[in-house]
């Protein structure tokens, strides 16, 4: 690792870090911040959920939650907070090289005295230490929503933390798989359409897999593999999905390093 690279990438990261923790902590206590008008109606509420498609309710995964429960509700919200995570995770992971290639400047940075492997692995600590952080700011605000708002209502803290525990697998998914994608487009114009179509498009297999039922969409998309709704109700995480997600993402990131390492970086003319 090169230290210099390193502070670089971090200290370029710090308003993005500061923006999506900012968000993130908004959004979950902004939602959150309903619940005890609608825990009120308990009853009121889970009529009308039921009043939904069947079709509607799996895809958003609402046949799995109870609104009126404290983490019940809180899956839903977490679920926002989720595709944030992915979205930003993705960005990262995309333009953690492609940034330069973009800008013309990968072949100053690779005429430097460090080899390609200390710049990725600067680069990647750099982005994975911005990650860190929104993932404390979504600790911190999601710990902030549920206790500001619930009232005298219970709720088992060791699922909330179960919860909470599947965000930076969540990030690594997206981070290194995103790396990889960046790696095998050959020429990259800009990130954010392959970033917002890879969160996007794991959210969109997610919501098919729910209203489809028998087809495994869920063998490839996060949202499932690392289900709040479904960790809510059965209180324990779907260890084959958890494996295949870790599985995916140590595989992503070795083939970036390979990829990075025999890639034809284009000088500037």
């Amino acid at each position: 690792m090169s230290a210099n690279i390193y502070r670089h990438e971090f200290r370029s990261r710090l308003p993005s870090v500061a923006i999506w923790s900012l968000a993130q902590a908004i959004l979950l206590i902004f939602y959150f911040s309903f619940f005890p008008s609608l825990a009120d109606e308990a009853a009121l509420m889970n009529e009308m959920m039921e009043r939904f498609p069947a079709e509607m309710r799996a895809a958003f995964g609402l046949d799995k939650m109870d609104l009126s429960t404290v983490l019940g509700y809180f899956s839903l919200c977490f679920l926002f907070a989720q595709l944030c995570l992915a979205v930003q995770a993705s960005t990262y992971g995309v333009g953690l090289v492609s940034g330069e290639e973009i800008e013309r400047t990968a072949d100053f940075l690779l005429s430097k005295p460090v080899s390609r492997t200390q710049v990725l692995t600067s680069k990647l600590l750099a982005a994975l230490t911005g990650l860190a952080l929104t993932g404390l700011a979504v600790w911190a605000s999601s710990y902030a929503a549920i206790e500001l708002f619930r009232g005298q209502r219970p709720y088992d803290g060791q699922v909330l933390r179960l919860v909470l525990l599947s965000v930076p697998i969540f990030q690594m998914f997206f981070l290194s798989v995103g790396l990889a994608i960046s790696l095998l487009v050959k020429r990259m114009r800009s990130v954010t359409p392959y970033a917002l179509g890879l969160a996007f498009g794991m959210y969109v297999l997610s919501a098919f897999s729910g209203v489809l039922g028998d087809v495994k969409l869920e063998l490839i998309t996060p949202f499932k593999h690392l289900d709040a709704a479904a960790l809510v109700q059965s209180g324990a995480y779907n260890l084959p999905l958890v494996a295949l997600n870790v599985s995916v993402s140590l595989v992503s990131l070795a083939a970036g390093y390979w990829l990075y390492v025999r890639r034809d970086i284009p000088a500037v003319a």
